[in-house]
């Protein structure tokens, strides 16, 4: 790799753990929400609404596409994402 191109990586790199902390900033007011919902939830059967996940994959493509985003890229981010959560749900559930 040539010294300037090098030079190149580095700045978008940086650039790039920037967007890492934002993320990182999102995900933990995501958490709280969630821990907001869960408080909500009286049996542990209610953590997985098939019906609420398939309509936000829905949705994710067709914002995805508008946005000239591969929408194979956000879904799979958005599904990792729901199952995370649906996974922290759980965890937290015996603990309330």
């Amino acid at each position: 790799m040539s010294p300037e191109n090098f030079k190149k990586l580095k700045e978008l790199r940086k650039k790039l753990d920037k967007l890492d902390n934002s993320f990182i900033k999102l995900i933990k007011k995501r958490s709280n929400l969630v821990e907001k919902v869960l408080s909500l939830k009286k049996n542990k059967n209610e953590i997985v609404d098939q019906k609420r996940i398939k309509l936000i994959l829905k949705e994710i493509r067709k914002k995805s596409i508008k946005n000239k985003i591969d929408p194979k890229i956000t879904n799979r981010i958005w599904r990792n994402m729901i199952w995370s959560f649906i996974d922290f749900e759980r965890r937290k559930f015996g603990k309330k």
